[in-house]
């Protein structure tokens, strides 16, 4: 296939890459009417995949909190109590991510928006009042935050300062002047640019991801918010990070085709994890509440196991196991591994 600029990046045009887009624009086109059909379960849906991407994208960045975790604090919102920064990146996320959901049509890509947007993402981030909303006054590097509590640097960054403004405003004039490159490709290598500039002294990470969700949301990808595309990133982390130091290592005029492919594998994988959890909820409504409530549990809990989810629900182990049976022949659930050590995961 042919080789193409876009911006100051190359890309290859490959199958792989056209059929990734062909796939995730023909679900698209169905939406409206699949969105109409199943209105009750995508508000369930919408609000289990706010929980998930909070909590992922916060972890990714080093956050300690758990999905449930998230889950209660998010119901419980005092932000006169949020003294800790686990506690502050949270609620600083989740309310963009509302903004966007409620505002999308009405935020710009322009520097001034994004700069908004940074000012809101760390709104409570007492360790951060002095730069939010501002573009960085030092240098800052691409970090990976590893399992054993130390930090990789993945990619040193634009320099802060005149490099920096001059690359967000050629970022942002390139977006709006190129009426060629397909939306998904677009918003691909924006978040990509994004994050390799790394304009802001912190939190770029987290708006990187949450400008995926606004971008797609801008280009009528409206069904995106009943996933959580951060939850894909986090499970994908090392390939993540892999990908992204792959093609900045070659900047500038780097190829970005691995990247694209990733981020479009990202959007197609929970595409079809929707229509799966879709096809779950329709045989949900003919289950019991207890047994919708031990779903949500195995949901918001991946890998717990038959006692865990006895303690939450106050129920024996035996009713729990027959709770779960009926939910594996309803092919709702399914069990991984065998013995004690045995856990459910959704189907």
């Amino acid at each position: 296939m042919n080789k193409v600029n876009v911006h100051t990046e190359t890309l290859d045009l490959n199958w792989q890459l056209i059929n990734l887009i062909s796939e995730i624009d023909r679900f698209d086109a169905s939406w409206q009417a699949i969105e109409r059909r199943e209105g009750q379960s995508l508000k369930e849906l919408k609000s289990i995949a706010t929980v998930r991407s909070v909590g992922a994208s916060t972890r990714i960045e080093g956050s300690k909190l758990s999905d449930e975790e998230v889950n209660v604090l998010l119901k419980n919102i005092d932000i006169t109590k949020l003294e800790e920064r686990d506690q502050q990146e949270v609620v600083g996320y989740f309310e963009v991510l509302d903004l966007i959901d409620e505002n999308y049509e009405a935020i710009s890509v322009s520097g001034n928006d994004l700069k908004n947007i940074h000012n809101q993402l760390l709104k409570y981030s007492t360790k951060d009042a002095w730069h939010k909303g501002n573009y960085k006054q030092h240098t800052n590097a691409v970090e990976a935050h590893l399992p054993d509590g130390t930090t990789q640097i993945i990619f040193q960054t634009t320099p802060p300062g005149f490099p920096t403004e001059d690359a967000m405003r050629e970022m942002v004039s390139w977006y709006a002047a190129d009426l060629d490159t397909h939306a998904l490709v677009k918003s691909a290598l924006f978040c990509y640019e994004f994050v390799s500039i790394h304009p802001f002294q912190d939190g770029n990470g987290r708006l990187s991801r949450l400008l995926a969700t606004l971008l797609l949301r801008k280009n009528g990808y409206q069904w995106i918010r009943y996933v959580s595309f951060e939850h894909e990133i986090e499970s994908r982390k090392t390939e993540y990070y892999r990908v992204l130091r792959a093609c900045q290592s070659q900047r500038p005029g780097e190829d970005i085709t691995e990247w694209i492919v990733f981020f479009l594998s990202c959007i197609g994988n929970i595409q079809k994890s929707l229509m799966q959890k879709l096809d779950a909820y329709g045989v949900a409504q003919r289950i019991s509440v207890r047994e919708k409530q031990l779903l949500y549990i195995i949901e918001s809990n991946p890998g717990i196991k038959t006692s865990e989810i006895a303690n939450k629900l106050g129920v024996s182990n035996s009713t729990i196991k027959r709770m779960l049976d009926s939910l594996i022949t309803a092919k709702l659930i399914e069990r991984q591994g065998v013995g004690p050590g045995s856990y459910y995961t959704l189907l």
